[in-house]
């Protein structure tokens, strides 16, 4: 056997300031890659510890989940001993340095941009924000569930005659820490090309907004307001989830091409020259009517059944699935994205990609608060 290549950012050390989910996210992010991360905790330890009622080595699943593979130090930075520990370690071990916390707080403590790099120009400087660092709301705190509201996400999500929703995980906080691992991977190649480090700033809201670009977008060229379609969409019919015996089915026609194909899966050839139906336009006009005739035929079968003959047509879908049938669906399984680096933990999702075919091993569970600090005095 081969020997296992070395990770894309081996070699390379982060220190973490960080509390909650995004900016500890995009730690995770760069353990996976390789990198030696050491995350600071202040003394009580990241909120995330206390998520919820799922105990496992004395903290929540969530904080497990979002911190593996990462030394764990516990360090006061308002007493100046440890302060002082954390600028040793940035000034000696780290390309990047990464933190989340409020406006006004790095400095107060002389880790901000300008102090760090002033006395490191190498380093990569990364700020996880609510608001992002311009503007009036710039000193606000920010929470996904808040920018999923104030960026407009949560008045396209959910049904139109109920209250707005928000999604049911945390999109804008795993998205900032993708964006901020993103942009100092960025800056690690730039610093490889010119020799210098990068500030790197990100924010929930920004990340909030992207994910809003189309109807954004849409509005900005005149396009009408947004409204909510639960499942569905509001440029496509048909997409969304319609009932079946069993369950819940989704379909998504992206083109009229699928639609044709979906029909006759569905032994109704007869509705793709409906007058009503024969393109997305008009089928959008007839929305209604369209869903009305799709669940009186799905609710006659189970999904399985429809999947199949779905399939053997080409047209995609997908059923609606807990959480607990994901966990044991072959698909996800084949992946291998589930795993643990030992017999003693639970499955976490790994990393995303994939390189030359190998996905980066399961990283080790997330440690309990300052078992790593005996290592500060060792240095």
């Amino acid at each position: 056997m081969s020997p296992t290549p070395p990770l894309p950012l081996a070699g390379f050390t982060v220190v973490e300031l960080t509390d909650n989910a995004s900016a500890p996210f995009a730690g995770e992010l760069l353990a996976q890659l390789g990198a030696e991360v050491w995350k600071v905790e202040r003394p009580g330890g990241d909120a995330s510890r206390r998520w919820g009622f799922e105990r496992w080595r004395g903290a929540c699943s969530s904080y497990h989940v979002l911190n593996r593979g990462k030394r764990a130090l516990c360090l006061d930075v308002k007493n100046p001993d440890e302060l002082a520990q954390l600028h040793r370690l940035i000034d000696e071990k780290a390309d990047v340095f990464i933190h989340n916390l409020r406006p006004g707080t790095a400095g107060k403590y002389q880790l901000d941009a300008e102090t760090l790099r002033s006395r490191k120009p190498a380093l990569v400087y990364c700020e996880v924000g609510a608001f992002g660092h311009k503007g009036p709301l710039r000193e606000e705190p920010g929470y996904d569930p808040l920018m999923q509201a104030f960026s407009g996400i949560m008045s396209l999500t959910g049904d139109g005659d109920r209250p707005p929703s928000r999604a049911g995980v945390s999109i804008i906080d795993l998205g900032t820490g993708t964006w901020a691992a993103l942009g100092i991977i960025t800056a690690l190649l730039r610093r490889n090309i010119q020799g210098t480090g990068a500030t790197v700033s990100c924010s929930l809201l920004e990340t909030a907004l992207t994910w809003m670009a189309l109807s954004l977008g849409t509005a900005a060229a005149g396009g009408q307001q947004g409204e909510r379609f639960g499942s569905g969409i509001s440029f496509i019919a048909p997409s969304r989830a319609y009932m079946a015996a069993d369950g819940y089915l989704m379909l998504s026609c992206a083109n009229d091409a699928l639609f044709v194909k979906l029909c006759e899966g569905l032994g109704h050839p007869e509705w793709s020259s409906d007058p009503r139906f024969e393109n997305n336009t008009v089928r959008l006009q007839h929305r209604a009517e369209l869903d009305a005739l799709l669940e009186a035929c799905l609710v006659q079968h189970p999904r399985d059944h429809w999947q199949r003959r779905l399939q053997a047509g080409g047209v995609p879908s997908a059923p609606v699935q807990t959480v607990e049938e994901v966990l044991a669906n072959e698909q996800v399984k084949a992946l291998g994205i589930l795993g643990k680096s030992s017999d003693e933990e639970f499955d976490a999702v790994g990393f995303p990609l994939s390189f030359d075919g190998q996905r980066p091993p399961p990283l080790k569970p997330a440690g309990t608060l300052g078992q790593d600090n005996g290592l500060l005095r060792e240095q």
